[in-house]
């Protein structure tokens, strides 16, 4: 309304005029483009909050990683939980990759209270009965005596922890280790890096209808 904006060319006041990144936006004479997108890879530690914002004494997810551009996680990660959690600013991506209809599939490191049994195992991987509904197919791989892989197309609250509770059992620790086809790889804890091209494809393909 003080004159300041062109658009096209075109003097424009009216602040309810719709653009986009083919307009052609200046302000002060100075060409205005979006942010370039970014996709991160974080390696989460415990206490860490997975929120662009913390106003209390922990650390939010985004402190982890160096980029002027505004990022937000992809999803939660439980700040008791650790492991791999994307950042972006590319909504888009971020709303497919959390959609429930394209289950983009998310693997878990779990480490038990108890050695789980194959009958239990078996549980998991067919769906267990939870409060909010029974869980769907879980794919489940035994690593050591209380030590599992599982990876899931659902995010539900905190869910790996209650399928956990389901069977009889308890997760002592719980780390991320895969989101679609990325995987945390040799990433060391509370690093980050940024996403290459081809990465990025990927995930989109992961997120495909």
């Amino acid at each position: 309304m003080a004159g300041r904006v062109r658009v096209g060319g075109e003097l424009v006041t009216d602040p309810a005029r719709d653009v986009d990144e083919r307009s052609g936006v200046e302000v002060d004479g100075r060409a205005v483009v979006p942010e370039p997108r970014e996709v991160w890879v974080v390696n989460k530690p415990e206490g860490v909050t997975s929120t662009a914002r913390e106003p209390g004494a922990r650390t939010a997810v985004v402190e982890l990683v160096d980029s002027p551009a505004r990022v937000y996680p992809v999803g939660r990660l439980d700040a008791d939980s650790s492991g791999l959690i994307l950042l972006t600013n590319d909504g888009e991506l971020a709303n497919r990759l959390t959609h429930p209809r394209y289950g983009v599939p998310r693997a878990y490191r779990v480490r038990l209270r108890r050695r789980a049994s194959d009958r239990a195992l078996r549980r998991l991987r067919e769906g267990v009965e939870l409060e909010d509904g029974t869980t769907g197919p879980a794919r489940v791989r035994r690593l050591g005596p209380r030590e599992v892989e599982i990876a899931i197309r659902e995010g539900r609250n905190r869910q790996v922890r209650r399928m956990a509770e389901a069977i009889g059992n308890e997760v002592i620790s719980l780390r991320r280790v895969g989101f679609g086809s990325m995987r945390l790889g040799r990433l060391r804890e509370g690093d980050a890096r940024r996403l290459r091209g081809q990465e990025i494809e990927r995930l989109w393909k992961d997120a495909a209808p």
